[in-house]
């Protein structure tokens, strides 16, 4: 019968009949290392574990699972999706490798358009980034609430013609004065004539001053997300450090355009957490970057197109409400004030147990 942590006892398997891990890799298409991280993750555990050696040794039937799991790893399925995968029924299966079809479908057909657009841009072929004839503006709004269960609001966000940008300072005093820290660094950028070449150099001093800013006020126990959009013309510039998003809303599809740097997002890009699971982790808050502790910014250069809207928010609203609501309420009409009223609503409707900040941002031909 199996043992409790689901290899079976070798009398169940006489050994004359098991598969070394060399052999089982061979017949399977997956190297030893790939072997031993999927048993590792409970994926793939092999049959028999010699208990003094640690040598691993496979049954011929567990080969099906395995050139299974290799034909989902080359599709580019997360680990912890592929696990999830393997427990279902055939029939159930096949509908969530169709729904992974699909979805990368959708994913190669952006990377298409977006191949496209370089390859016009790149060739001088006259495309929105050099198309100067249409000038850009935004609409914009932006909001905190300390929420249900806070009595204080460590989140600020600010947004005006230029500069939008969120930051999500730790609980207590020395939280709200980092957060307001970051943002008031960015502040002058609003007015500066900066052309589109120079905008990620000086977002990346202003970050650099707001981080020694902090530090030098507060010092260690002082932190906090920020996350900023620059623009010039139809350029944007994003820079990012913390579990602060950003999003972009472009011809009814939903993109987040940052990546979280906390210790379960390290998980989920290792194919350990599905995203799923990364939501009710316990350690989902842990940042492994922020201003005044780790502060390298992730910095990028974005064009931006009329009809884009764009959301930037702390995690008090983008750990609560779920994808599918957000993108809905994105793409419903309003204006960003009226947006941003009902994205806060959401968040109450769910418990709002955090602060939240939340900007939103719709580019207009002027």
């Amino acid at each position: 019968m199996p043992a409790r942590d689901g290899r079976h006892e070798e009398e169940v398997h006489p050994l004359v009949s098991l598969l070394t891990i060399g052999a089982f890799a061979r017949l399977s298409r997956l190297s030893p290392k790939a072997l031993r991280l999927y048993d590792d993750l409970g994926l793939l555990p092999p049959a028999v574990v010699d208990p003094s050696s640690g040598y691993r040794r496979y049954a011929p039937e567990q080969l099906e699972r395995a050139r299974l799991v290799a034909w989902l790893r080359r599709l580019g399925m997360p680990l912890a999706r592929i696990r999830e995968v393997c427990a279902l029924p055939p029939p159930a299966a096949a509908e969530a490798v169709a729904a992974f079809r699909d979805r990368i479908a959708r994913e190669a057909q952006a990377r298409e358009q977006l191949a496209t657009f370089l390859v016009d841009y790149l060739s001088g072929r006259g495309s929105p980034m050099s198309d100067r004839s249409t000038a850009l503006g935004i609409r914009y709004a932006a909001r905190t609430d300390a929420g249900r269960e806070r009595d204080t609001n460590e989140d600020a966000a600010y947004a005006g013609t230029r500069l939008l940008a969120v930051a999500d300072g730790m609980r207590g005093p020395l939280g709200r004065r980092a957060s307001t820290t970051a943002i008031e660094a960015l502040k002058p950028l609003e007015s500066a004539d900066l052309p589109a070449g120079t905008l990620l150099n000086a977002l990346s001093e202003a970050i650099g001053s707001a981080d020694e800013a902090i530090r030098s006020a507060d010092g260690p126990d002082s932190i906090t997300t920020l996350t900023a959009l620059l623009w010039s013309g139809s350029e944007l510039a994003l820079v990012h450090v913390g579990d602060s998003r950003a999003y972009l809303l472009r011809e009814g599809t939903l993109f987040r355009i940052t990546a979280d740097h906390t210790y379960v997002q390290s998980l989920v890009s290792e194919g350990r957490l599905s995203a799923e699971e990364a939501r009710s982790h316990p350690q989902r808050a842990l940042l492994v970057r922020a201003l005044g502790h780790d502060a390298t910014p992730d910095l990028s250069l974005h064009t931006a197109h009329p009809g884009d809207r764009y959301l930037l928010c702390s995690d008090g609203l983008s750990a609560v409400v779920e994808p599918d609501a957000l993108e809905a309420t994105l793409r419903a009409p309003g204006t960003p004030a009226e947006t941003v009223d009902a994205l806060i609503a959401l968040t109450y409707d769910r418990g709002a147990p955090d602060n939240i900040a939340c900007v939103v941002a719709d580019v207009v031909a002027v």
